[in-house]
């Protein structure tokens, strides 16, 4: 497996974004959907976009928000593990200028017997093109 550090630096932050999806391994999943909640940390170099304020030097935060909407709201996934994926996939694919990304799945109603905030998943995706042989 390999090993990597976290990521430092500069890197959008959108946290919270709330969704109702349709992914789940449980028939009812499926038809009557759930919230899904998404935290995504995107690094990328912003020097470029403080120096100029200017949109044109960053990624748009609405962009990649876009991006969690389709995946949440695309095709039923069984896993959360799939749907962080595909978010993250799918940003790096789009926006090669990120160099890693950090996604976060949760659901809050998941059939436990106890109390919880919410179960999920957390990915930490890095660009093939910043990675070293």
């Amino acid at each position: 497996m390999e090993s990597k550090e976290m990521p430092v630096g500069d890197k959008l932050i959108l946290r919270g974004l709330l969704f109702h999806g349709f992914h789940g391994v449980k028939p009812e999943e499926k038809k009557l959907g759930q919230k899904f909640f998404v935290d995504v940390d995107a690094w990328l170099d912003l020097s470029a976009a403080g120096k100029s304020d200017d949109l044109s030097d960053t990624i748009s935060y609405t962009d990649i928000y876009r991006i969690v909407r389709e995946v949440v709201d695309g095709p039923s996934q069984n896993l959360l593990e799939s749907v962080a994926h595909l978010i993250a996939n799918t940003t790096l694919i789009k926006y090669p200028q990120i160099t890693a990304i950090r996604v976060k799945v949760g659901k809050p109603h998941v059939a436990v017997h106890g109390t919880i905030d919410h179960l999920g998943v957390e990915i930490l995706r890095y660009n093939k093109v910043d990675r070293q042989a």
